[in-house]
């Protein structure tokens, strides 16, 4: 009777990985995250709440443009900017009677017009403004 091993011996070598502790750490890791994102992953795109990450993100440019006219840290007034759209975010959707991604797709754009304009308005301009 033939081994499995002897069809493909690359499954020696992937066999002898598990003798190390951090690849079976790694391993259990990996299949915690898995189940992990698969229920938020659920959750995220029935609330369709699926452009967030991007909708926040892009909105954080209205705090560097603000940043940058006021003279404070773009990092940190980008920072408050997001968390004040994220809250913004939610007002918007439950108040208004505006779904989630609707109120997403008005901060994203709310955002990066506000930065826009007042990184074109600052007397500090920043060229580059993809090193924030």
């Amino acid at each position: 009777m033939y081994s499995l091993f002897a069809y493909c011996p690359h499954f020696n070598v992937l066999f002898s990985l598990l003798e190390y502790t951090f690849f079976r750490h790694a391993l259990l890791g990996g299949l915690l995250t898995s189940v992990a994102c698969g229920i938020i992953g659920t959750y995220i795109v029935t609330r369709r709440l699926v452009f967030i990450g991007g909708g926040i993100t892009h909105s954080s440019f209205g705090g560097i443009g603000l940043g940058l006219y006021t003279g404070v840290s773009p990092i940190l007034s980008a920072a408050v900017f997001s968390v004040l759209s994220a809250f913004g975010i939610e007002w918007l959707s439950k108040r208004k009677d505006m779904r989630e991604d609707s109120a997403i797709a008005v901060f994203w754009t709310f955002g990066m017009a506000v930065g826009i304009i007042f990184s074109f308005l600052s007397p500090k301009f920043a060229p580059d403004l993809s090193a924030y």
